[in-house]
């Protein structure tokens, strides 16, 4: 029997958003993986960063409260499972403020009596590598391998939103290494490197974006400097920014890097028998092409 989950996609990992080929792929490695995620109905935005811009606590918090409300509501007894970091961070703080706070919980409680809904926190938070790491496990993972993805060097590039405040169980906050295990699992390489949790600049690349294009040039070069081959991510904010906005690094550097930026799921897919479409690759603005011929 499936393992079913409570999915809380987020809007840029939505169909047809900025990063519907993490969705695509997520979906094609759920089907190998015999789990099924039952999306939350009508689910509303985190908030993300402009929830901490000046709209206060309680409204920040109620928008994460009121997609657990509908999950608990239409999803009982399955945990709440995200696939973008910023979503996972928003919903796994909200739980944490509202479960130590009975003010806070009533509070936010008014506010979505409004809509019909309650809150009870009776559901878990998780992000989809929480799930693939703890429920399904390294070994098990290795055993769906089919396409093992031999003579390719990945830096698993973490960030920082999976990483703290709350992170992986078990893991360091400086270096990681369950995108690394993921990668070996797969039969690729993980490179060793020194920016795995640097943060890659998030809303800095639309307000200052000379602070955020140093960052993602520190990354970049790191992960080239240490022989990979392409970048892999859980974070749908970090694969956009360190791979759109490399034309714009190229030019502020007098760089030439054009390193492809991939999520896990993309690797999963592939490495278990998917085709390119299946893990959307045809997604990529910069083409994993190399991942793209072991697919074929």
């Amino acid at each position: 029997m499936a393992k079913q989950y409570s999915f809380y996609p987020g809007c840029s990992s939505q169909k047809g958003a900025s990063s519907s080929n993490y969705l695509t792929s997520t979906n094609s490695m759920c089907k190998y993986l015999d789990i099924q995620l039952n999306e939350i109905p009508d689910w509303n935005c985190c908030g993300a960063s402009i929830g901490y811009a000046g709209g206060g606590e309680l409204p920040r918090l109620a928008l994460s409260a009121r997609n657990i409300a509908l999950s608990e509501k239409h999803n009982a007894g399955q945990d709440v499972v995200a696939t973008c970091a910023a979503c996972w961070l928003a919903t796994r703080e909200a739980k944490e403020r509202l479960d130590h706070s009975e003010q806070m919980k009533a509070d936010a409680n008014t506010a979505l009596k409004e809509a019909g809904l309650v809150y009870e926190g009776k559901q878990k938070a998780r992000h989809m590598v929480e799930v693939l790491i703890e429920d399904i496990g390294f070994e098990a993972l290795g055993k769906g391998v089919k396409k093992p993805l031999k003579g390719l060097k990945f830096a698993g590039y973490v960030g920082c939103q999976t990483n703290r405040p709350f992170g992986v169980a078990g893991e360091s906050f400086e270096a990681p290494m369950y995108l690394d295990r993921m990668i070996e699992t797969l039969g690729a390489e993980a490179v060793a490197y020194d920016q795995k949790v640097t943060c890659c600049g998030g809303a800095l690349a639309f307000s200052e974006p000379e602070k955020s294009q140093k960052q993602i040039k520190d990354i970049i070069e790191s992960a080239y400097d240490h022989g990979a081959d392409m970048i892999v991510t859980p974070c749908p904010l970090c694969q956009a920014n360190v791979e759109i906005y490399q034309g714009e690094v190229n030019k502020r550097y007098g760089t030439k890097f054009n390193i492809p930026v991939t999520y896990y799921s993309q690797l999963i897919t592939v490495a278990y028998g998917g085709s390119a479409a299946e893990a959307a690759l045809d997604g990529q603005l910069i083409r994993a092409t190399k991942l793209e011929e072991i697919a074929k």
